[in-house]
């Protein structure tokens, strides 16, 4: 992660200082369950929770800089934390880590800065869902052409677009939801899991007390099919937000230019050429996306780890866990701010929609011809025949819309009055059923 695309809140959740924290908390939090169990005197649990609590608080550069130093010795992260909060606590410190093993700890907080980060996470998808709404109820009947492979289809309307992605996201938000419920998990369970020198009641106290659920078979360390859903998640979720930036990349096109990002005073779009207005966050979007998904592949070669437990994940995770959580947090909140801002231009919408001359409105033509009596064979080859002839004649003089070139042909008119052919086409049929759909999407 680089500050570039870093929010601080987000940052904080992985810094050492709250590492270092939520490690005190756990042992803290199971020396007092095992003094509630009588297998350590309270006196020292209440020493490991009030010194350790005051030598937490009080943590500077240096003392980040003394477990490092530690550390180098040790070569073993947890017991150069351990050595230097027991210089701290003094003589009670021999309590601290009865019968734990390091994944207790380390997995356990690894839970905790998940569902932290997962939090989030759910207020930034919170935050593009309230813009996507807005947007979309402001746009609700602004008419524009749906395009399928990039090539005009049918109208619809702006603020259908925008319903999709409101609901595409709905859908993201549960399965954030459901990714922190499968991470949430704590394991207390000693060297390979089995409790034969840590009592199970002192997992089930820490699990409460810090919001998560007991692991049921640890081994040693939490099982990573848990962490696996869980970067998958973000990996479809980041995939929305791509889905919404090329969108916005697609509409900002120079020969499209039906919506843009936000142009601020002052933003210059080139340093060569000065009347240049460029899809930059959608397309910094798509880059971000990109990295998310990336660490979803890891984090699924982490779940076949050797027997009760090796650390080949280890390594892993201290890079995917920060930096998908931080790009992805980034991700939502850019995206969010692009569609609070973003540009819309109805009339280019409107002049697009018009521009191949009715051939939009082919399908509803069709439609009335063959419940004129018409073939549904013979009725396409009679209006594909009037709409070629109306795209092919595009732009040049004395050109003839679809509407005339459908007038024209003798089988259309034997079944279609001018009056039939008209309300065929008629644009209100395209917009009957928005009411319905928005429904659906946003309530009633």
């Amino acid at each position: 992660m680089i500050p570039r695309y870093s929010r601080p809140e987000m940052v904080a959740v992985w810094s050492a200082e709250t590492r270092f924290s939520i490690w005190f908390e756990i042992e803290a939090l199971a020396a007092e369950a095992m003094a509630g169990l009588g297998t350590i005197p309270t006196e020292a649990a209440r020493a490991i929770r009030e010194k350790g609590a005051a030598r937490i608080a009080a943590m500077t550069a240096r003392d980040l800089a003394r477990i490092e130093e530690i550390e180098r010795e040790t070569r073993h992260d947890v017991i150069a934390f351990l050595t230097w909060l027991a210089e701290g606590i003094g003589p009670e410190a021999r309590f601290l880590h009865q019968g734990l093993t390091s994944s207790d700890v380390l997995d356990t907080c690894l839970a905790v800065q998940l569902t932290r980060a997962a939090d989030l996470l759910i207020g930034g998808v919170d935050r593009l869902l309230a813009a996507l709404k807005a947007r979309a109820l402001e746009h609700k009947f602004t008419p524009t052409i749906g395009r399928s492979h990039g090539i005009h289809a049918e109208p619809t309307t702006f603020g259908l677009k925008l319903a999709g992605h409101y609901a595409e996201f709905t859908r993201n938000r549960a399965r954030l939801l459901a990714a922190r419920a499968e991470v949430a998990t704590c394991a207390i369970s000693g060297a390979v899991g089995t409790f034969a020198a840590v009592d199970p009641r002192v997992e089930a106290f820490v699990a409460e007390r810090l919001g998560l659920s007991p692991e049921p078979v640890s081994t040693q360390v939490i099982p990573r099919d848990r962490h696996a859903a869980f970067f998958a998640a973000l990996a479809v979720v980041a995939s929305g937000i791509e889905r919404l930036a090329v969108e916005v990349r697609h509409l900002q096109r120079s020969e499209v230019r039906e919506a843009e990002e936000f142009f601020h005073p002052g933003q210059k779009g080139s340093s060569a050429m000065p009347h240049k207005r460029n899809p930059v966050l959608s397309e910094n979007l798509t880059g971000l996306a990109r990295l998310v998904r990336g660490y979803a592949v890891p984090a699924l070669e982490n779940v076949a780890l050797w027997h009760e437990r090796d650390i080949s994940h280890s390594s892993v995770e201290r890079v995917i866990a920060p930096d998908a959580t931080v790009t992805l947090d980034f991700a939502l909140h850019r995206a969010a701010g692009m569609i609070e801002t973003l540009t819309v231009y109805p009339e280019r919408m409107r002049a697009n929609l018009e521009s191949l001359g009715g051939v939009v409105h082919s399908q509803k033509v069709l439609l009335a011809l063959t419940q004129a009596g018409m073939s549904r064979e013979d009725a396409y080859r009679a209006v594909q025949r009037a709409a070629m002839a109306t795209w092919e004649a595009l732009g040049t003089a004395g050109a003839r819309d679809f509407r005339a070139n459908l007038l024209a042909d003798p089988e259309v008119a034997a079944r279609l009055s001018p009056a039939a052919l008209e309300a065929a086409m008629d644009p209100a049929r395209d917009y009957a059923q928005v009411e319905t759909i928005f429904a659906r999407v946003f309530g009633g």
